[in-house]
């Protein structure tokens, strides 16, 4: 997999961003011959902060492109069914999500090249990501092992946390072996109703069980270098599937604050790098739009529960997206929202809103630059983008 190579020589930083102090001999330190102290005192510059550095480098990079190249980072495209390629090579997307399409009648070394394939054509390299919940979401190993990986609750309940952990690092290393670097996973949201839309998904206990699953599966995919996102936001409840139609959830605040944002919570504690938003509209903060295009939802995301990372809408061509808004102005009003990647199906009929919003005014330049930088900053993370940086004093 090719790396995009950012030098940042840091010539005239220490100017900026080093700090100088002093060094004075003890008091009970011999003097000099010559009556000064043997560390007189002298200017010794510090190491500059990792951080400021990495953020600097960040900014360059982003700052580098125009701005209709940084909007194509706020896309996670849906794999097409051929050319990936040459759309990888034209626009050079976030990424690819794939689905069961992309795994159906493969075998594994033909999937492999199939990524390494738009990896190779990118001049950025890509989010590869899946949907491999285990249970019912099996894109991959449902046609690519003997046995697909199972749902939490058959593994929790088998053997716990620690048989999370494991199924968490077995996951990760059959993804890896694929290219695969994000795994749409773990579920945060908290159902133990059997008749709920979601229940299968999930752990299927209580809010505090399904914080300590949530940690225990970030914890593993972030030591295993894979990409973690939490889903859904702000919690599913026992809303009806927004795949086909609406969904409508007037469970009062305080049940999301005490119940459904515990996983969350855990979950970003632990370092996930991304979280994704539902498209059910949760009337306790948003009467009027889907969560997923919702600033006072990405507000309470980012403002309560302190989350700094990479922020997904679900795919926006769903019937609950797709039927009030049409996909294209729901595009435009995503990134209003506060999404910095966009799961799309129909990339370039949206790229194109979102490009058309920025020149006419209707969507702010540096609302695209800040999501596209929080998304290179995630692929530098997981090591997909480097940032070499250089300290020459």
């Amino acid at each position: 997999m090719k790396k995009w190579i950012l030098a940042l020589c840091v010539v005239g930083l220490a100017a900026v961003s080093v700090v100088l102090f002093r060094v004075v001999r003890p008091a009970d330190e011999p003097a000099q011959p010559d009556g000064s102290a043997a560390a007189a005192a002298e200017d010794v510059p510090a190491a500059p902060d990792p951080e400021i550095v990495r953020a600097r480098a960040l900014d360059a990079l982003v700052d580098a492109m125009p701005v209709e190249e940084q909007a194509t980072q706020l896309f996670w495209v849906r794999c097409p069914e051929s050319g990936g390629a040459a759309l990888a090579e034209t626009y050079s997307p976030a990424g690819f999500i794939l689905f069961t399409r992309d795994f159906e009648g493969k075998t594994a070394d033909a999937v492999r090249a199939d990524i390494q394939s738009y990896q190779q054509a990118t001049s950025i390299p890509m989010l590869i990501g899946v949907d491999e919940e285990g249970g019912k979401v099996v894109r991959a190993s449902r046609f690519l092992r003997d046995t697909p990986f199972r749902s939490p609750q058959q593994v929790y309940a088998q053997g716990g946390l620690d048989a999370i952990a494991a199924d968490a690092h077995e996951k990760d290393a059959f993804l890896h072996a694929l290219g695969i670097n994000v795994n749409l996973s773990p579920v945060a949201d908290v159902s133990t109703d059997p008749d709920n839309f979601i229940y299968p998904r999930t752990l299927g206990r209580d809010a505090a069980q399904t914080a300590d699953f949530v940690r225990t599966a970030v914890c593993a995919m972030k030591a295993d270098n894979m990409g973690a996102v939490l889903k859904h936001f702000p919690g599913y409840g026992p809303n009806a599937d927004t795949h086909t139609g609406s969904a409508t959830d007037e469970r009062p605040a305080e049940t999301f604050r005490t119940s459904d944002f515990l996983p969350f919570s855990a979950g970003i504690e632990a370092g996930a790098g991304a979280v994704l938003v539902s498209h059910n509209v949760v009337t306790a903060f948003d009467a009027e739009r889907p969560t997923s295009l919702s600033p006072a939802v990405h507000a309470l995301l980012r403002e309560e529960l302190g989350f700094d990372g990479v922020i997904v809408t679900d795919d926006l061509v769903m019937d609950a997206i797709r039927t009030a808004f049409g996909t294209e102005h729901a595009a435009v009003l995503a990134v209003q929202a506060g999404n910095d990647l966009l799961i799309s199906s129909e990339f370039e009929t949206q790229y194109a809103a979102v490009c058309e919003a920025v020149q006419k005014g209707e969507l702010s330049a540096q609302t695209v630059r800040d999501a596209a930088r929080r998304v290179l900053a995630w692929k530098a993370d997981l090591g997909l983008i480097e940032l070499e940086t250089e300290d020459e004093g």
